[in-house]
């Protein structure tokens, strides 16, 4: 090894450029958001080939002075803090004065600049003595950066870049969240002389509505909750994909904190929890949603990329975070996703099908009467011909007390014993009766036991476990967490832990591995959901046994009652495992399979 010595300015920027410029992606991200800090309405952007060759940049912010051009492209140069209490609070999206030093270190760049005081002035930098040059420039109000030939004084940098088309899409997934964390901002995109963004400032709810169905897809926005809760100084809001929009990729999850787009293991955990009771396994959710936060509540300054933050109170945060969204898919019923009671049509000027046959008169029973569970054996007569099944199958009752046609409609058939098919005033329902019914009793077991809360059950014998130190450290502050899921456990040891009760409901699980991991997850998280989910799993299982089975005939009565309970269920658009409970068949949709008014 040679002396110690201190590093040239040059080999000091292409170091820090590693950390902060990774690929033509990384290059424009910092550049729009020097951009954003710096006020612009609109944003013009210009690329070729994948950004290696060209990156021009172009905004209608405030400027930068004639005086500091050349500053700006100083190492550590930042006009965003100026002292440790702006670092604590950060508000800007940029702010540690590395990105413009960085990217001039290992590529052509020149920056036009004008404030609007006096004409335009531009600095030039070659990345290789890092010496700027100054010159007149027209240029309006606002700021142009132009970067060309990206790591041509790295060829090591340089050739681990990937394909044009591979980095045009890492560009084009990067302007995608940017332009969703500024809706009232205009971006606009070229590829190789190509339009390939246009974006118009979203202003109103139906304008991000728009905005973020042309990022997103249209699908997306056809199948999402729009959710907004307010409480203190932190608000949620945005957009959910429902269960039934699942993704087989983590690709469509876009969460803002304050306008920065993040990935962070407390925000990621709390949304699968949410969605943990009603999404298909092995599937991911689909959202975009933002969180606004005092400054000072979250650390940005935790990567050089800005990707990751750290909460001050990540526990709170968590809880906030899970709560609003499993609150918005808890109330999420069928009607929601049909025409709204006004459009309905009323009772007498509804008909049933011309061939349907009124076989029951029972008056429809109310959620809080319906057991499924104790049918009446079906009849066991021998049927005579096909044409008796049918006549006893398909029929429709209309209740007398109806007043207008519910959301999920009558039934008029079950087919295959698997489904039941109800009529509307849009068209056709299809439920799954097993799917349905089981959501509905697990719904009803859970709210039932949380009505009798948790009953512990000593052990005859208290089971010992070897932890580590930290691990007994956290189970030994968070006994009252322990004792309110049903569990009385005390510090044995540095290195060890007793469990003297568990709850009733576990007898028979493995409750050690379970332990371990709530104690995994409050050393991560600050909290755990594993106990109550392992809960859960358990009364679903029940109710899947306890749910109607199929191949069982239900009377018109019981399918009509069925409907009614899935109006009145949290959560009935899934089953216990993620799978869609119903679907509905407008008239039109019927009409076009059959080439109808054609």
């Amino acid at each position: 090894m040679s002396s110690i010595r201190i590093l040239s300015p040059q080999l000091a920027n292409q170091i820090a450029a590693g950390e902060v410029v990774e690929r033509p992606a990384s290059v424009l991200k910092e550049l729009v958001e020097n951009s954003l800090d710096a006020g612009a309405q609109r944003i013009d952007i210009e690329i070729e080939q994948g950004g290696i060759k060209l990156i021009r940049i172009r905004d209608d912010g405030h400027g930068i002075p004639e005086d500091e051009l050349a500053l700006a492209l100083s190492r550590h140069a930042t006009s965003k803090i100026d002292n440790l209490e702006d670092l604590e609070a950060v508000a800007t999206l940029g702010f540690r004065g590395e990105a413009l030093a960085s990217i001039a270190s290992v590529s052509k760049l020149a920056l036009t600049s004008n404030t609007g005081a006096s004409s335009g002035w531009r600095a030039v930098s070659e990345g290789r003595d890092m010496e700027v040059e100054l010159q007149p420039a027209a240029h309006p109000k606002g700021t142009s950066v132009e970067v060309r030939d990206l790591f041509f004084n790295t060829p090591a940098r340089r050739k681990f870049l990937r394909a044009e088309g591979t980095e045009y899409n890492r560009i084009d997934d990067s302007i995608k969240k940017l332009a969703l964390s500024r809706m009232d901002i205009a971006f606009s995109l070229r590829h190789n002389q190509r339009a390939q963004l246009n974006l118009r400032p979203a202003i109103s709810l139906l304008e991000q509505e728009k905005r973020v169905a042309d990022i997103c897809g249209p699908a997306f926005m056809q199948q999402a909750l729009y959710v907004d809760n307010d409480r203190s100084s932190i608000r949620l809001w945005g957009w959910m994909g429902l269960p039934t929009f699942n993704r087989s990729q983590a690709d469509l999850q876009h969460f803002f904190v304050n306008g920065r787009c993040i990935r962070d293991k407390v925000v990621a955990h709390a949304i699968r929890q949410a969605y943990q009771d009603v999404l298909y396994h092995g599937r991911h959710p689909a959202y975009v949603l933002f969180l606004e936060i005092e400054p000072a509540d979250v650390d940005v300054n935790v990567h050089p990329t800005k990707h990751e933050v750290r909460f001050r109170d990540s526990r709170s945060i968590h809880g906030f975070v899970y709560g609003t969204l499993n609150k918005a898919l808890a109330q999420d019923r069928p009607q929601d996703h049909l025409q709204s009671s006004e459009s309905v049509v009323p009772t007498e000027q509804w008909q049933p099908s011309q061939s349907a046959i009124s076989f029951s008169s029972a008056p429809v029973q109310g959620p809080g009467h319906t057991n499924f569970g104790q049918f009446p054996a079906p009849s066991q007569g021998s049927v005579n011909s096909p044409m008796a099944a049918y006549q006893g199958l398909y029929a429709t009752e209309i209740p007398e007390q109806q007043d207008e046609i519910p959301p999920m409609g009558f039934a008029i058939a079950q087919l295959k014993g698997i489904y039941i098919l109800a009529e509307n005033a849009q068209g056709l329902i299809v439920v799954d009766m097993h799917a349905a019914h089981e959501r509905i009793t697990y719904e009803r077991m859970k709210t039932a036991f949380d009505d009798q809360g948790l009953v512990s059950q000593p052990l005859l014998v208290p089971e010992s476990l070897a932890v580590s130190e930290r691990e007994a450290e956290v189970a030994d502050k968070n006994t009252e967490i322990f004792q309110q899921l049903g569990f009385v456990i005390e510090r044995a040891a540095a290195e060890s832990i007793i469990v003297r009760e568990i709850p009733a409901i576990l007898r028979g699980s493995e409750v050690e591995g379970l332990l371990r991991d709530v104690i995994s997850d409050l050393l991560m998280h600050g909290t755990s959901e594993r106990i109550r989910n392992h809960i859960n799993e358990i009364l679903s299982t029940m109710a899947c046994h306890g749910s109607v089975r199929a191949n069982r005939k239900l009377s018109i009565p019981e399918m009509n009652a069925l409907l009614r309970d899935m109006e009145a269920t949290e959560r009935s658009g899934q089953c216990n495992h993620g799978r869609p409970t119903w679907s509905q068949l407008t008239l039109e949709e019927l009409d076009k399979l059959f080439l109808r008014g054609r």
